[in-house]
């Protein structure tokens, strides 16, 4: 598994600076493919065992100082928050971009303090309908506005007050919804529904065609849009891959 991520990272000219931690094995993912749904098992491995230092690291640290944008899944929340918070902090204090994707409903469910440890320095929140319902639902407040939750956790206190907190909701084939503090906005997804191939992977190519667009300086709304597409790309073959490079910035 190793050798196959620098692999995949050499094909796609992505710099890798992994903590290798020798005797320990790389995590694996196991994925039930049900009609156009998905289940995943995972086991971190390795993962778990990431230390804070490596941050600090002679390779690590210059890479950090110059990044402008830091993107988190929410299964780190799990093993490492104080790694996250050391990173996000920082950033936010520079006034660099701090994204976070919850990941999966288990952790608002279970990680509630971790989240609200990393969510004042979060700009940018991404997650599905289900993680949005269950955040919800831990805080004690209604599941059935996906927009109002997503409103409400944009209006969460914040350390940068200089940017407002977006929050950006998928709901599959449904609309996305977008919301800061003042206002929601809503995103049609273009319909696919006979093309779907396999589900797995398409949440983690919207957020990374948002990302990519924003790094770009694109408008909100077109980084939207950039993510259906990046989405519809994955949706459409086997496994975690896109086949054909197209281009997406329209």
């Amino acid at each position: 598994m190793a050798e196959q991520l620098r692999a995949a990272n050499t094909k796609e000219g992505l710099d890798d600076v992994y903590l290798v931690k020798k005797g320990e094995k790389t995590g694996a993912c196991a994925v039930i493919i049900t009609g156009h749904e998905r289940s995943l098992v995972t086991d971190l491995q390795s993962a778990e065992k990431f230390e804070q230092s490596h941050l600090s690291s002679p390779k690590v640290a210059p890479l950090i100082d110059a990044a402008q944008f830091f993107y988190f899944e929410g299964y780190f929340l799990t093993h490492g928050t104080e790694s996250v918070l050391e990173i996000s902090k920082k950033a936010s204090g520079a006034g660099k971009t701090v994204v976070l994707n919850l990941s999966a409903p288990f952790i608002p469910q279970f990680f509630k303090v971790q989240l609200e440890q990393v969510l004042p320095y979060t700009d940018i929140l991404i997650g599905n309908k289900d993680e949005a319902e269950t955040w919800a639902t831990a805080q004690g407040f209604p599941a059935t506005d996906l927009a109002g939750i997503a409103q409400r956790i944009a209006q969460l206190p914040k350390s940068n007050s200089s940017k407002d907190r977006i929050v950006i909701f998928t709901q599959g084939a449904g609309e996305t919804i977008v919301a800061t503090s003042k206002e929601v906005s809503r995103h049609a997804v273009p319909p696919l529904q006979h093309e779907i191939v396999d589900s797995n992977a398409a949440g983690d190519a919207f957020a990374g065609g948002v990302l990519a667009a924003l790094v770009l300086k694109k408008p909100l709304s077109e980084a939207i849009q950039v993510g259906h597409r990046m989405a519809a790309i994955c949706l459409r073959h086997d496994g975690a891959q896109f086949g054909p490079k197209v281009d997406v910035l329209q």
